[in-house]
């Protein structure tokens, strides 16, 4: 091992769209995204010669899925770093109880802390800038409070996506409104690194200026995001059907980044 500017070697990331990295699409990255994960598992490589990255995380996974399906297979990779980031898909749903989402959330941590691996965790972000989802922003408070208290407990890092300002405009997001754009991942990407205390080169970016609309531009562009996108959404709610059936982890073994 060379240059190494960190302590791990093996790293598994775990959760749902986010972090699978939908919204960065890469056609040479596997499973065709790129997203934060890749990029801070890039960085973490560099000048090491037995790093090791898995990305189990697969899109549209609700925090019970991910404690069955995911946990169980990252602890089998033995990683000495360990992200995980579940719970969104869940908050999201009408009627659902940040409290009980809290508790799955913190048996999935109480298991992956049995490996000794460093613990990163995440907050949901303030959904105040975005009119589609300021309604669920106390639910989401709440829910990182519970967060917080878990991280606590077992001495996990907080990747605080709440306190991250440059995320909070529509211009770091992608036209589903849903998922970070690249620009979007790369600024988590410099965040998770400047948790982890790594040393690297990610310089920020700033997205270009947002053109101004009317009033008329701006409703027609709402009727179609919610044509391609929120109704196909809800119609997946109403079949109990997830954009992630089907889809398998786009890295299940822990393997060189490259």
């Amino acid at each position: 091992m060379t240059n190494q500017q960190h302590p791990w070697s093996r790293y598994v990331a775990l959760g749902d769209s986010f972090t699978e990295g939908i919204g960065d699409p890469e056609p040479d990255s596997p499973g065709g995204h790129r997203g934060w994960a890749d990029r801070v598992a890039e960085v973490l490589s560099q000048g090491s010669d037995d790093f090791a990255y898995a990305n189990l995380a697969v899109r549209g996974k609700l925090i019970a899925q991910i404690v069955d399906q995911q946990v169980d297979a990252a602890i089998e990779l033995h990683p000495d770093l360990i992200t995980i980031s579940a719970g969104g898909n869940d908050v999201i749903r009408p009627g659902t109880d940040p409290d009980a989402i809290g508790a799955l959330f913190e048996s999935a941590i109480e298991r992956l802390g049995s490996t000794g691996a460093t613990i990163v965790i995440f907050t949901g972000v303030d959904v105040a800038f975005t009119p589609v989802f300021r309604g669920i922003r106390g639910k989401v408070a709440i829910y990182n409070e519970n967060l917080r208290a878990i991280a606590e407990k077992y001495d996990c890092i907080v990747a605080d996506l709440w306190a991250l300002r440059e995320v909070q405009t529509t211009l770091m997001w992608s036209a589903d409104r849903l998922h970070l754009n690249p620009l979007g991942h790369h600024t988590v990407a410099r965040m998770v690194l400047d948790a982890l205390n790594v040393p690297n080169d990610l310089e920020p970016r700033r997205p270009e200026p947002m053109p101004g609309v009317t009033w008329r531009k701006a409703r027609s562009e709402d009727l179609v995001w919610a044509r391609e996108y929120l109704v196909p959404w809800v119609l997946r709610r109403i079949r109990h059907q997830s954009s992630g059936d089907h889809v398998s982890p786009k890295r299940p073994h822990a393997a060189p980044y490259r």
